[in-house]
């Protein structure tokens, strides 16, 4: 079997947006027949210009090649250009590859990726949502406690056993900064009002985008740790591990990380820093999915667990989901909301999500397909990319 050729979906999404203003999905053919797809998640380039990397990726490296020499494809690509190190764009192109490389493995052998990387072991997987505003409202749950407790509750109601926010203000291109008193007693009645909307049939994750410094989150910490959250997110910015080691080693809340960084090299640094308890690799960034299952095992020695990050599209999610089922310290798995609206009409079969779990499918490869023709019926052209920080100071 051969990689014969490949296509590129650019998606944009309606709104509410919910997973970023776009997704950018790679189809790769094999001269049998099979087609495996992939997800690559948010590079700092406009979409245009993404397809051309992917293009020139795959030109050179993947047609042509056998879709199960993962770890020599892998090595070609991650070494091109005599780069040979973790760069969050090449890397999120191999990671899109990568991924539909299990895809075609899965479905050639008729068995879902899990069974492929050990087996699974947790029968539902857990999950989570950030609490969102509904249709039709502006995004004041981001600002209004009161709200976001009621959102909360909510979301209980509906079978969530952990819910995410982040109310620390916005991320700016010139942190880490120090949060001012006012940021500070918001975060702490948001932690209050949500910690008396849900008791204990909740767990709550306070997210931060790498806002501040190390001091200034020991200092947030500090307001928040008698609400025992599940996890404090990204509290410093991702490229010293050693500074957010800092921020773990004041903090009994446990710190997770890692949406922002790629490969194996990366996540061993942070684990050396003792600088994260929780892993949250994207696996449309890292490197893709046995990529993933390295650093999974990785953690394991130091009994850390991994909650895969997921603010992209369903293709993703469904990696994500395969990781998940296989991986022993798995703690739990970012849902956008129940995987209704947009995330499941791009599908040909949605995710299943049930009582706050969702179910692991036992179809092959990542056990979903892509519906090419709303994928095609929703193209980009917006000139925003999929995430932006603010350009000046907070």
């Amino acid at each position: 079997m051969k990689v014969s050729g490949f296509e590129v979906f650019v998606v944009g999404t309606p709104p509410p947006h919910f997973g970023g203003r776009y997704w950018i999905f790679v189809k790769l053919e094999t001269d049998s027949g099979v087609t495996g797809i992939g997800e690559i998640y948010s590079l700092p380039f406009h979409p245009s210009a993404v397809e051309g990397l992917i293009a020139d990726v795959c030109e050179r490296m993947v047609v042509g090649s056998d879709p199960f020499r993962i770890e020599q494809l892998w090595r070609r690509v991650y070494s091109r250009g005599y780069s040979q190190r973790p760069d969050p764009s090449l890397l999120a192109v191999l990671s899109g590859i990568e991924m539909a490389c299990w895809d075609i493995i899965g479905k050639e052998l008729g068995r879902p990726v899990y069974d492929l990387l050990g087996g699974r072991v947790h029968e539902a997987l857990r999950s989570y949502t950030y609490l969102y505003p509904k249709p039709g409202e502006d995004e004041q749950v981001y600002r209004d406690p009161d709200l976001a407790a009621e959102r909360a509750a909510e979301c209980v109601a509906q079978g969530f056993t952990a819910v995410k926010f982040d109310p620390a203000g916005p991320y700016s291109a010139f942190d880490p900064r120090q949060l001012s008193l006012e940021a500070l007693d918001r975060c702490a009645l948001f932690m209050k009002r949500l910690r008396e909307a849900v008791g204990s049939s909740c767990d709550l994750l306070f997210g931060t985008h790498g806002q501040m410094t190390p001091a200034g989150a020991i200092r947030l910490a500090k307001r928040i740790e008698p609400y025992d959250p599940l996890w404090f997110e990204e509290p410093t910015p991702p490229e010293m591990p050693t500074a957010m080691g800092q921020v773990a080693r004041g903090t009994s809340i446990p710190v997770a990380s890692g949406e922002r960084l790629t490969s194996k090299y990366e996540f061993a640094a942070l684990l050396r820093a003792e600088a994260a308890a929780i892993l949250q690799m994207n696996l449309g960034k890292v490197g893709g999915i046995l990529e993933a299952k390295k650093i999974a095992g990785m953690a394991e020695t130091f009994y850390a667990q991994i909650a895969p990050h997921l603010y992209c599209g369903p293709v993703v999610g469904a990696a994500n989901i395969q990781i998940s089922a296989c991986s022993p310290n798995f703690l739990i798995l970012e849902s956008i909301q129940t995987w209704g609206g947009f995330h499941a009409e791009i599908l040909k079969q949605p995710i299943r999500w049930e009582n706050g779990h969702v179910l692991p499918p036992e179809a092959p490869g990542l056990g979903v397909e892509l519906d090419e023709a709303v994928a095609r019926a929703h193209p980009y052209d917006g000139d925003a990319l999929h995430l932006e920080m603010i350009e000046r100071p907070a």
